[in-house]
């Protein structure tokens, strides 16, 4: 007998997020689009047809807060299934996530970044971050600070 996951395939985006760092700060944008409207994540987006994780994170970053950035190393791969799924969004993002030393500029939103800035690790607890995010640039800051290479 089938069921409704055996008649629609599973729809999943491939993308990336960034857990930039300057000295004991993250940069966090406030998410202006779904999921997470109005939530503060790291910075991060979709990787396009013929892209690397890598050249998505450059891009995204450029996109998004036009800071410069080097690419310090992969955390790992986090997945998240929004609830409740969206009608015409993916029902899975697979995100590879990444730590990177931020080098130049002031953070300024653009894209689908509705705000941006950056923000005291000791002061995450404060910010209305997307669920399951906080964990994720705590693995970042040690990949950083050399913990986990």
């Amino acid at each position: 007998m089938a069921g409704p996951t055996d008649e629609t395939p599973e729809r999943v985006l491939l993308g990336v997020s960034v857990c930039i760092f300057r000295a004991d700060e993250v940069l966090l944008i406030e998410r202006g689009k779904a999921p997470g409207i109005g939530r503060w994540a790291p910075v991060g987006g979709g990787i396009e047809a013929g892209e690397s994780a890598e050249e998505a994170a450059l891009r995204e970053v450029a996109e998004e807060v036009a800071v410069a950035i080097r690419l310090i190393g992969r955390v790992g791969t986090r997945e998240i299934r929004p609830e409740p799924p969206p009608a015409d969004g993916p029902r899975r993002i697979v995100l590879e996530v990444f730590a990177a030393d931020w080098v130049a500029g002031e953070p300024a939103a653009g894209s689908d970044a509705a705000a941006a800035r950056f923000v005291s690790l000791d002061r995450l607890a404060e910010v209305p971050l997307m669920a399951g995010v906080e964990p994720w640039i705590r693995a970042a800051r040690r990949l950083f600070d050399g913990v986990e290479r």
